[in-house]
């Protein structure tokens, strides 16, 4: 029996990265999945690649910070699949730049997707979650939301938001004996196309490469990169009946960053 036969997953920011990775993992381990993202054509793409290898899935357009949009999204998954067990708030975005540089548009930008959207995707999944007797909240943080990061305040202003969001939210959903569980993960330098896409902060027009490899060499005591992959792995347990008394916990998938400093030879 696969981990999550007959759960259905919800995955926002689904179409690329750790979030197509925890798609397929989901889907592998029997859940059917919704594959939600802005952008509606890598999402049907992905979602027919799931549905070609046997698992149940649908795709999504959605704006996750776009309130007037979740009810309907919601009621979509529940004509469906009958139910919703499991999301994963997972969309994110972040700006690179000092504070002095980076404008009032791309700080908020960040906090609409990076903190709003995770309100919203809590606030109408937990409705759905009672309907089906509970279920798992992920919400996919940072080590930027448990460490600060020059050039990256916004960001870490966000996640470190959507950390303590979580466990609040745990505690309320316990409180109230929902079933419902939340626990947070931490990524640390996860090599995924996010670090092709980062903006520079002051017009958020610039981009900037940035070598997810070297820096995961250069900063994670184990010397390398994490995958979207090992992120995944992370959701399919914290999806699953294996973390049945887990709530209020962060996970943290870094490389050991976040445990402390050690000399390494730079490349």
């Amino acid at each position: 029996m696969r981990q999550l036969e007959g759960k259905v997953a919800f995955v926002t920011g689904a179409a690329s990265g750790i979030g197509a990775a925890s798609a397929a993992a989901l889907a592998r381990e029997g859940a059917a999945v919704v594959v939600s993202d802005v952008d509606g054509v890598r999402a049907e793409a992905l979602v027919e690649t799931l549905t070609g290898s046997g698992s149940r899935a649908m795709a999504l357009t959605q704006d996750v910070t776009d309130e007037a949009g979740w009810p309907e999204a919601v009621r979509a998954v529940e004509r469906r699949f009958g139910r919703l067990d499991v999301m994963i708030a997972n969309a994110g975005v972040a700006v690179k730049g000092l504070v002095t540089e980076m404008s009032l548009k791309a700080w908020r930008q960040q906090t609409a997707i990076n903190l709003d959207g995770v309100f919203l995707s809590a606030k109408y999944a937990i409705p759905a979650m009672k309907r089906s007797g509970g279920g798992s909240i992920i919400v996919m943080s940072s080590v930027a939301g448990l460490r600060g990061s020059s050039g990256f305040s916004g960001y870490c202003a966000s996640k470190g938001g959507a950390r303590l969001f979580a466990k609040a939210l745990a505690l309320e959903c316990a409180g109230l004996g929902d079933n419902i569980r939340v626990n947070s993960i931490h990524p640390g330098v996860i090599d995924t196309p996010l670090w092709d896409t980062i903006p520079l902060g002051k017009d958020g027009l610039g981009r900037r490469h940035i070598d997810a490899a070297r820096m995961g060499h250069n900063d994670a005591p184990m010397g390398r990169a994490g995958t979207a992959d090992e992120v995944a792995s992370c959701v399919v347990f914290l999806a699953s009946d294996s973390s049945s008394y887990m709530t209020g916990a962060e996970v943290v998938l870094d490389g050991g960053i976040t445990a402390g400093a050690m000399p390494r030879r730079k490349i």
